[in-house]
């Protein structure tokens, strides 16, 4: 299985990580860890400074005594209720955990290839003045589930392998029904809001200029963009075997889909 890792995966934490990013002829982005002919390397460098933490707004998502709002990178923590929306099960759990470990501490930020999500929020991976790693530790104790967003790679092996550690245990969420897999045939019905892990077999496989399509149903398909397809074993792969996929719905038109950013977010049946 071919995964995209950036390079400072197997380094120490202070070293620069570097990347390489080109076009293909139309026009799209790709993204490697080995130089490619006509790439250009992308230097990543993590931050040394610390800061304290002003406002725990959820589990994976603080802002600093200057200002700055921060979406830890790699994970993702179940929402806390705000305006009229309920809290999702776990996510106050992960709020006051996260409070009770950055009490009396200053955190440091590494930020990966990009430095801000489309609302404006620093991208960074939080290590305390002890050198906890707080995303990877959400991920341990089961109150976050890996969510990758390429080119963002750093430290995706030991999140990864932290949360098949978590859910082998059925820690936090891992043990909660309202996170149990789903399948396939009975999305429609069960209405699920959120982040979402369904199961079936892949039935058939289309693709378009942009995205890559692994087809369970008439009512359900996941998207692979097609850039980030060097990321992924060869598609073909998926086609006749049972597999769970994890992250959000959405619908058009009727139909359900559900984006897939990275590998780790597809789990063959065993």
């Amino acid at each position: 299985m071919r995964i995209l890792l950036v390079l400072c995966l197997c380094l120490p934490a202070w070293v620069d990580a570097e990347i390489y990013q080109w076009r293909d002829t139309d026009g799209s982005k790709h993204f490697s860890d080995r130089p490619v002919a006509g790439a250009k390397k992308l230097a990543i460098k993590p931050g040394y400074g610390f800061y304290r933490v002003k406002t725990v707004y959820d589990g994976d998502t603080v802002v600093l005594e200057d200002g700055r709002k921060i979406r830890f990178l790699g994970i993702n923590t179940p929402e806390v209720q705000h305006r009229h929306k309920p809290a999702d099960a776990g996510g106050d759990e992960a709020k006051r955990w996260l409070i009770d470990k950055l009490k009396n501490t200053k955190v440091r930020l590494e930020i990966a290839t990009e430095k801000t999500d489309k609302y404006g929020r620093t991208l960074a991976h939080l290590f305390t003045e002890k050198k906890q790693h707080i995303n990877l530790q959400l991920v341990a104790a089961g109150l976050a589930a890996v969510s990758i967003y390429p080119p963002n790679l750093l430290y995706v092996n030991e999140l990864v392998k932290a949360q098949d550690q978590a859910e082998l245990a059925r820690l936090g969420i891992w043990g909660r029904p309202e996170y149990a897999v789903i399948p396939v045939g009975r999305v429609a019905e069960a209405g699920h809001s959120g982040w979402t892990r369904l199961k079936g077999k892949v039935v058939d496989i289309r693709a378009t200029r942009k995205s890559v399509y692994l087809v369970f149903s008439d009512a359900f398909e996941a998207r692979i963009e097609r850039k980030w397809l060097d990321l992924f074993p060869d598609v073909n792969s998926y086609l006749g075997k049972t597999v769970e996929v994890r992250g959000w719905l959405s619908k058009s038109q009727g139909h359900l889909s559900m984006l897939i950013r990275h590998p780790s977010a597809i789990k063959l049946e065993a």
